[in-house]
């Protein structure tokens, strides 16, 4: 049996070739088409999102994981090691947090158990998942983990630009005016996560292209006094000549060890649409 299991939900948009790298399990949470309901990784993909959404004029809901959900993973990780730690999507977003929380206290586990609510979205959550991975790997005890991990938390940067502002509007994120003046005018609104939520930034003008172009430029100064080991590229589907491009762009800075590109599950997707890209790091 391992010391340290690291489980995190569907929203930390981890690759199946990092999960496998550094053992991290993942839970799905909930994607709703309608009377339909499907997990995330599991048995729904983005493209069945974009084409539910413009066929109905709709953005899906999405709901956390249920407390019998919580419970099997909580058991599962148990199995495995002498203690779990459980990476959830922001408390602000999701009610995931307190429903895990509140499985482990009824199934009096708090000594072996810990939530940690990130605070973040996407690889945002990424960063710490993997984070958490390497200490457990490195030996170190849970409550030792647990305490760097919100260390940390305060210093992840996630930001995302978003293509189009229809996916924003259809769940009720921007007015239909600003929506219909967004599309004339080829605005893209910086979306960054600050405290837990996310809040409207910088809006960029033009091509989507010159646009994350000049994105990662107002990220530079951060960029370059970010932590080394890894910086995440994440996207919901934009085409590959803008990911090299970005990729690129983050690696002529030298300064990171790892260059990370991973998809946008569905429930990101859910509410940013196609074209969404972000980089995201842990601040020096």
């Amino acid at each position: 049996m391992k010391k340290v299991a690291i489980i995190a939900d569907t929203t930390c948009d981890l690759s199946i070739d990092l999960k496998a790298r550094y053992q991290i399990t993942t839970f799905p949470l909930h994607i709703h088409l309608g009377e339909a309901e499907y997990s995330d990784g599991i048995d729904i993909s983005p493209e069945d999102i974009y084409r539910w959404s413009d066929e109905n004029k709709a953005t899906p809901k999405t709901s956390g994981v249920s407390p019998e959900e919580a419970y099997k993973v909580i058991s599962a990780g148990l199995k495995e090691a002498e203690c779990v730690i459980c990476f959830c999507i922001s408390e602000q977003m999701s009610s995931t947090y307190s429903i895990l929380c509140s499985v482990v206290q009824e199934m009096e586990a708090a000594d072996r158990v810990f939530v940690i609510d990130s605070m973040n979205l996407s690889t945002g959550i990424g960063l710490l998942v993997t984070e958490a991975a390497i200490m457990a790997e490195q030996g170190m005890e849970a409550g030792e983990i647990v305490q760097n991990i919100k260390a940390l938390r305060s210093r992840v940067r996630a930001s995302f630009v978003v293509d189009t502002l229809t996916y924003l509007y259809r769940g009720g994120r921007c007015s239909g005016l600003a929506a219909l003046a967004g599309s004339a005018l080829k605005l893209h609104p910086m979306i960054s996560v600050v405290d837990g939520k996310m809040q409207a930034g910088k809006k960029y003008r033009g091509r989507m292209e010159r646009v994350l172009t000049e994105y990662v430029h107002d990220l530079k100064e951060a960029l370059i006094t970010a932590k080394p080991e890894r910086v995440f590229i994440t996207h919901s589907g934009c085409e590959e000549e803008i990911i090299d491009k970005i990729k690129n762009e983050v690696a002529e800075l030298g300064h990171f060890a790892e260059i990370l590109t991973t998809r946008a599950g569905s429930v990101i997707t859910s509410h940013c649409g196609p074209g969404t890209l972000g980089v995201l790091f842990i601040a020096g």
